[in-house]
Order: structure tokens, then sequence, then C-alpha cells
């Protein structure tokens, strides 16, 4: 209201009411003027009252302007799996944080060497497995992303194994185009799905670690930070992926370092599928077609591939299953995948063969193809009643989410509590002649056989706390040191760990 308003409208009143009480003709007796004076004089102070409030007010310029745009164009939102973000009101562009930390502790119970010039003892402590922070989102609806590194500092999370060095932080970093449903390609550095408990993800998977026949058969085009180009599809029943994968996050790029180059396919279908039930098969491979070459200009090696692995724990650093570097034209495995579950029974288990086309050291060389082999099979039990649902995005299985969350004083429950059992084996000795590997062209890698016994609790469903106990009897040959295979001999050994997870 401008001044001259408010002034005309004050005058207006004044003169009403002068009006009132002089016009001869208004015929009205003394109390009822007086009624109307002071209505009038009510009014005058009602709108004195409004002329204040508005002087009191900033000039029109320096008022808060409302929030409009892209200010006001934006809504906090929280995935299912309590992923905090933001996204437009349209739902079509999103950027969610998410982040996981496995802290675990290992004590080496008992260590026997197979022969008396074998350990006698691990090295028991503790070990960040994982410590992962990125984020995840999407723009113009169909374009998905992800950027997320590890600063866990395990000798699984991007150590070069030689040297010893961290090599990257890269975990992944890659787009996703979604356009074309239920067809989508992939692009950049990624977890590429590649086998049943590698498509599960480590924040679900049943023991702290995996078996030792899915990590070494993922190392030849699949695993972790790797680069790769794919394009899968799914629906409520089946998944399938194809990709074309190259080198980890972190392999160097220069002098004669011949890149690797490899591929992976993966079909499953869930034959059974009940709200109680379900019945999982699959199918999986892989083929490297180009062994990567490590060396530089002036002293390049043989193109190779190696196979090793820890008993399943990741405290300790040594690796008893060991075939050494192979030097290879190519290599690959395949094998399958069931699994299944009935209420909160559930069950799980892989077999892959692994083969390896051998190039000789030098002329004349034995090179017999060589073949190695594992597998695995693990049950658990809720005994909480819940049970692990089938997700078709990822042709896997999730974790355990709480029906009554830990909420101590405000009437919640104790979480979920799961029981676990793996057997699990894996054979990376071939032509096991007790002949030396420069004669025969054998590989000695060792054999090991491992139980593992787990409890899982779940306060909530963002945290979870695992007990493992792990058996692990792994047999070598007695043989020199040559091509493919090491002299040091076997262990059996009993460890005890436990892991803290936060994830989200």
């Amino acid at each position: 209201m401008t001044p001259r308003a408010r002034q005309s409208l004050l005058g207006g009143a004044l003169a009403s009411t002068m009006l009132l009480g002089a016009h001869p003709a208004a015929a009205q007796t003394n109390d009822q003027l007086q009624q109307q004076i002071q209505q009038l004089q009510r009014q005058l102070q009602d709108l004195q009252n409004q002329v204040n409030k508005q002087a009191a007010q900033p000039p029109a310029a320096a008022q808060p302007v409302p929030a409009t745009g892209i200010l006001s164009g934006v809504k906090a939102t929280l995935s299912p799996a309590n992923r905090p973000g933001i996204c437009t009101l349209d739902d079509q562009n999103c950027i969610e944080l998410t982040g996981r930390l496995h802290f675990d502790f290992g004590d080496y119970l008992s260590v026997h060497p197979q022969f008396p010039t074998g350990p006698h003892s691990l090295t028991s402590g503790v070990n960040a497995r994982r410590a992962r922070i990125g984020v995840l989102g999407k723009f113009a609806g169909d374009w998905n992303y992800a950027f997320i590194a590890d600063f866990g500092f395990s000798s699984d999370s991007n150590v070069n194994s030689v040297t010893g060095s961290r090599t990257t932080d890269i975990e992944n970093a890659f787009i996703s185009y979604t356009g074309f449903r239920p067809v989508v390609f992939d692009l950049g550095y990624l977890d590429v799905p590649f086998t049943l408990d590698e498509a599960t993800s480590s924040n679900d998977i049943m023991f702290i670690e995996r078996a030792e026949i899915q990590n070494t058969a993922t190392v030849l085009a699949a695993n972790d930070a790797r680069a790769a180009f794919g394009v899968r599809s799914n629906n409520d029943r089946y998944w399938a992926g194809v990709y074309v994968t190259g080198p980890t996050a972190g392999a160097l790029h220069t002098g004669s370092n011949q890149q690797q180059l490899g591929g992976t396919a993966r079909a499953t279908y869930q034959v059974l599928q009940g709200s109680n039930y379900s019945l999982h098969l699959g199918a999986d491979g892989e083929y490297v077609f180009t062994p990567r070459s490590n060396g530089n200009s002036a002293t390049s090696i043989a193109s190779t591939v190696s196979f090793s692995d820890r008993p399943e724990l990741r405290v300790d650093p040594t690796a008893f299953i060991n075939t050494g570097a192979i030097p290879a034209k190519n290599a690959g495995s395949y094998g399958g995948e069931f699994a299944g579950g009935f209420n909160s029974l559930f069950f799980q288990g892989e077999y892959y063969r692994i083969f390896v086309d051998q190039s000789g050291l030098a002329a004349g060389a034995p090179t017999p193809e060589l073949n190695f082999d594992g597998g695995y099979a693990q049950a658990s039990w809720t005994v909480t009643g819940e049970s692990r649902r089938y997700i078709p995005a990822t042709g896997a299985y999730s974790g355990i989410r709480p029906d009554h969350p830990v909420a101590f004083g405000r009437g919640g429950g104790w979480g979920a509590w799961e029981l676990a059992v793996r057997y699990s084996y894996i054979n990376l000795n071939d032509h096991n002649t007790a002949v030396v590997p420069a004669i025969s062209g054998g590989v000695f890698g060792g054999r090991a056989n491992g139980y593992v016994f787990g409890i899982n609790w779940y306060p909530i469903y963002n945290i979870r706390f695992m007990l493992d106990y792990i058996h692990e009897d792994v047999r070598k040959t007695p043989v020199l040191v040559g091509l493919g295979g090491t002299a040091s001999g076997g262990v059996r050994m009993d460890a005890i760990a436990l892991r803290t997870q936060v994830a989200f």
C-alpha cells in the first residue's frame, strides 16, 4: 500500500465520522451514534496497525525472494538401503551417497605345516578389508553412474602383489544407459557380474570371504575394478549379460606392457519362484584372448596368467595355493551355479573348471594344456524367520533384512540371526607326476579343502556382525621351483574371524 493510498483511506474514514455526527437527517439516538463512532475508531486502529507493520518491513528490493528454479525443484530422498540423496521433483536426476566398511579381526588358532620347513604360525590381527565411499545417481532418467573409491589397505584391494604398493583407489567408475529397457549397457571400471557369488554384493555374502575357487576363477577376466563394456538384460526370472573386459584399474599402460583383453558371459533363470521359495540355475564362462604382458621396452616377458588365494580370511598375507606365473597364449573358465530357498532355509553352490593354453619359455619346452577345478556348497538357516530374497536386477540374492530391528528402550526386537556352513575345495595341480615342471610342463599350485561355520547377526538393516570359524587343509607336492608352482609345502590351519560391517 502506497503512502498516498494510506492517507486517502484515513482521510475518508475521518470524514465519514464527521458526517455521521453532523448530518441532521440521520435521525439516530445518541447511543446508536456512539456505537458507530466506536466501530469506526476500531477500523481506524486496524488500518493504523497495518500501516505501522508495512513501514517496519525493508524495501521491496531487500526482501527475501521465495525459492524458485532448482532450489524449489529438488527433494531429499532415502533409498530402500537407507542411502541419503537428492532428486529433482520429476525423479529424472538424482545423486545418492553410498559407502561400506568391513573391519575384520582374525586369530589363527593353530597352524600345522605339511613339512617341517613350513610356517608354524600366521600373523593374527586386523584388516580394513573394505572401506569405500562414493556416489551413485542418474541423469535424464536413463543415464546411471557410479564413482566409488576404496581406502581399505588389503592385498585384495588394489595393491600390487609384487611390490606391495598401492595402485589405485578406484573401485567403480562407470556409466550405464537404461533407455532400451530391459536391455542395459555398462561402460567403465566396474564389478563384472561373473559367477553367482560375485554378482552378490559383498555386503550380502554369507561368509566373511567368498570361496577360493570363486576368487580364483573370476580373477582371469572379471572381479572388482575391471575395465569393461557390456550389455545385460533381465526380467523377474531371467538374467543374461555379456562383457568385453580389459585390465584392472591401476594397471600399467606404458612401455611394452600389453593390456589384457578378455570377455565374460553369464545367464541364469529362476526355475521356481514363489513368495517363500525359489530355485535358481545358471551358467558362466570367461575367456582371456590376450593375457597381459609385463615389462618395459627393454625387458619384456611372455604373457602370463597366475592363480593364487589365501585361506578364506584376509588377515595374514600368505597365499598357500599358488601356481606362480604361467606363460600362456590364452586361458578361460566355465561352470555352473545353483541356489534356492524355502522359507528361512537357503542353499547355494558353484563349480568351475579353469583351463590354460600354455606357451613355452623356450623352444621345445613342454606345454600341455592345464586344467584346474574347484567348487563349493553352502547353506544357511535364519533362526528368526527372515529369508534371502532374489534380486532380478543382479540375478543374485540379497542379504537378510531383520523383521524386528534392535531398538533398545523403544520396544524393538533382537534383529535377525543366521547360522551358516560351507564346504569348498580347489585343485591347482595338473600333470602332477612328481617330475620337475621343466620336464613335465605340469603345475603344482596345491590342493585345498576348507570348512567354514558362521553366525551372522543383523541388529538393523545397515549393520552386521559376522563370526566365522575356518578350517583349511592345503596339500602341496614337494618339487623343485619351476614352471608354475613353488617348493613351499602346505598347511593345516584353524582360525576364528570377526567382521564388523556398516553399509548403505
